[in-house]
Order: structure tokens, then C-alpha cells, then sequence
């Protein structure tokens, strides 16, 4: 299958300028188990040098594990970068209900995209419950218009609280990506779209006040 060739820090720049019908892994043989394995391998392999030569082994850069996990794992999968959290990782999906997709870590945080919308996230902290982006159509359809954006996020007594945002959209500063501009309570945020075909293979897109952007990038659709 063909693979998106642009990198984390690419889509950074560009922006400067359960949904699930599918079982957990079974038998420790699903697509979590592989990740969780290819991941305890690295950090041991990490120790026996550290012991053997002395100083221990760096870990692996963003392409490095990204290449790792598509040699070890046959289903799709995503590497995401969260700024807020400073780390990146690979995730692999571990359910489909028609356009929506979840990925997981083996520490089961998961992202919920939609044809690489995001539309939720779990098991991260200070989750983004759904989103209700009324600018979608326009963005896959690389056009310039406005919507209502609505996030939920569930809050400390357990109420799911929505916010509302205002938001615009243009085509960006490079060929095929579109920015989405919105504000609201205080707040403004931007996302930055890399749209093919009405799909959205690259993105970075804001989770909220409590989890900052997170930067997607389809590994293997």
C-alpha cells in the first residue's frame, strides 16, 4: 500500500506558516500485543547494550519507530505527536464502525478519527468526549467558508460540557492544506489539514485547553 511520505516536523512547519464494531486483541496476537512486543524488544535490546558497552542506547527517533512498526504490524496504523505531552506515538487501530476508526497504545490511549477527523479521544486525560465539526464538508472539499465547531469534554461531576467555537476555513500556505481558524471562550486555535481525495492522511489538530494539538500522520491506511 502506498504510504504518506510527509514527516511530523513537516506538518509542523505547514502549520506555523469508540467507535468500534471490533474485539480487543485475542490471544495476545492483535495489533496492541505486536506494539506492546516490538516496544518491550527496543527497551530490552536498550538495557543489554547499556550493560554490555556501557552508555545505553538512544531511543529511536519518530521514523525509526514509525518504520519498526510497519515491519512488525500489517494492519493500518498512525504515529501521533502530542505537544502538550511531549512524546509521540504509534498507534494501531483496533476498531472500524464505518468512517470511524480507533487506534490505541498498548497503554490503551486512544485516538477516534473520522476519515482522519478527530472526533474523540480516551484514556489521555482531560479527554475530548466528541467533536462536532460543522466545517468538515468544507474542509474535505478544500474550500473556504465558516461553521460552528462543537467540542464536549466531560467534566469534573461527570456532565459532558460542550463548547462552542466560530471557525473559518482557507487553503493554507501550501498546496492541498487547509487551515481551520476558530475562536470561542477565550480561546483560538488553528488546525492545519493535508487533504487527498477528501481524505486527511496529515493533520494537526487541537484536543483542547487541557491536551493542546496533537500532529497525525497516516503510517498505513
Amino acid at each position: 500500500m502506498r504510504r504518506v511520505t510527509i514527516t511530523l516536523a513537516g506538518v509542523a512547519m505547514a502549520a506555523l506558516a469508540g467507535c468500534s464494531n471490533s474485539g480487543p486483541d485475542e490471544a495476545g496476537g492483535g495489533p496492541l500485543a505486536v506494539l506492546a512486543q516490538t516496544a518491550t524488544q527496543a527497551v530490552t535490546q536498550a538495557g543489554g547494550a547499556s550493560r554490555a558497552e556501557g552508555p545505553a542506547t538512544p531511543p529511536p527517533s519518530p521514523e525509526q519507530a514509525a518504520a519498526e512498526a510497519l515491519r512488525v504490524n500489517p494492519g493500518p496504523l498512525i504515529q501521533a505527536g502530542f505537544e502538550g505531552l511531549g512524546r509521540n506515538q504509534i498507534m494501531a487501530m483496533t476498531g472500524q464502525n464505518g468512517a470511524m476508526r480507533t487506534y490505541m497504545t498498548p497503554a490503551e490511549e486512544a485516538l477516534i478519527l473520522r476519515d482522519g477527523m478527530l472526533v474523540g479521544t480516551r484514556g489521555l486525560g482531560r479527554d475530548l468526549s466528541v467533536a462536532e465539526p460543522g466545517t468538515e464538508r468544507l474542509i474535505r472539499a478544500g474550500q473556504s467558508g465558516s461553521g460552528t465547531r462543537i467540542m464536549r469534554y466531560l467534566s469534573g461531576d461527570g456532565l459532558e460540557r460542550p463548547l462552542q467555537f466560530a471557525c473559518t476555513t482557507a487553503p493554507g500556505p501550501n498546496p492541498g492544506v487547509i487551515v481551520e481558524s476558530c475562536e470561542g471562550h477565550g480561546t483560538t486555535f488553528q488546525n492545519n489539514y493535508l487533504v487527498q481525495g477528501g481524505q486527511i492522511p496529515v493533520s494537526r489538530q487541537w484536543i483542547g485547553p487541557g491536551l493542546g494539538y496533537v500532529t497525525i500522520q497516516t503510517l498505513r491506511p
